[in-house]
């Protein structure tokens, strides 16, 4: 992952953030170990057709992971040809509700991707598509320009106004943490750590 996230992981950023950020979990690495930060560039697609996929690879601005809406539709919108077409153009990865295909592929060039499932029926190319437009993914509206960060455990979307209080707040939960493990490793357990009650 970049330092777009200052490095932090999408369960630390969301309990930071006080925001509803957190994509529906559907939303799954296509391989594992997966993991991607940056810039949104959005993708307002239609499920069964990929060629808004196809013309946002080729409109948009390097260092930015691409976010497409596609309905949710179980097909194979986003493969090998896809991921290495984007590779070249220098874009960071790819957020997708909808399915995608190819995923040893993906994995082997280390290109990510996040999908709603995987599979292998094949796409039409009819509709363009709308590039730049706000569009929701996984029950969140995101913009181009807010910071998407996937990782194993799920993929949050920051709204640009947003995101450096959000960091902020993510670096002095991570520093809290610090204290905690150090805690509990001098051998105070999670209940005096977290002032919880005790069962009677």
């Amino acid at each position: 992952m970049t330092d777009h996230a200052r490095d932090h992981a999408t369960a630390t950023i969301y309990e930071a953030s006080q925001l509803n950020i957190a994509l529906d979990p559907a939303i799954r690495p296509a391989w594992t170990g997966a993991r991607v930060a940056g810039p949104a560039y959005t993708v307002q697609g239609a499920g069964g057709d990929n060629l808004a996929l196809h013309n946002a690879v080729a409109a948009a601005p390097a260092g930015h992971v691409l976010v497409a809406d596609l309905g949710g539709a179980q097909h194979g919108h986003w493969g090998e040809v896809l991921a290495v077409a984007a590779q070249q153009r220098r874009l960071l990865g790819l957020i997708i509700d909808g399915g995608v295909r190819d995923t040893v592929e993906l994995a082997g060039i280390d290109f990510p991707v996040f999908s709603r499932g995987i599979s292998i029926v094949g796409t039409r190319k009819d509709y363009q598509g709308g590039l730049g437009v706000p569009i929701t993914v996984g029950g969140v509206r995101i913009t181009t320009g807010d910071l998407v960060v996937a990782d194993a455990d799920g993929v949050v979307a920051i709204p640009l106004e947003h995101v450096t209080d959000v960091l902020d707040r993510s670096d002095a939960r991570v520093a809290d943490e610090k204290r905690i493990f150090d805690e509990l490793r001098a051998g105070k357990t999670t209940l005096e750590v977290y002032n919880f009650a005790t069962a009677r």
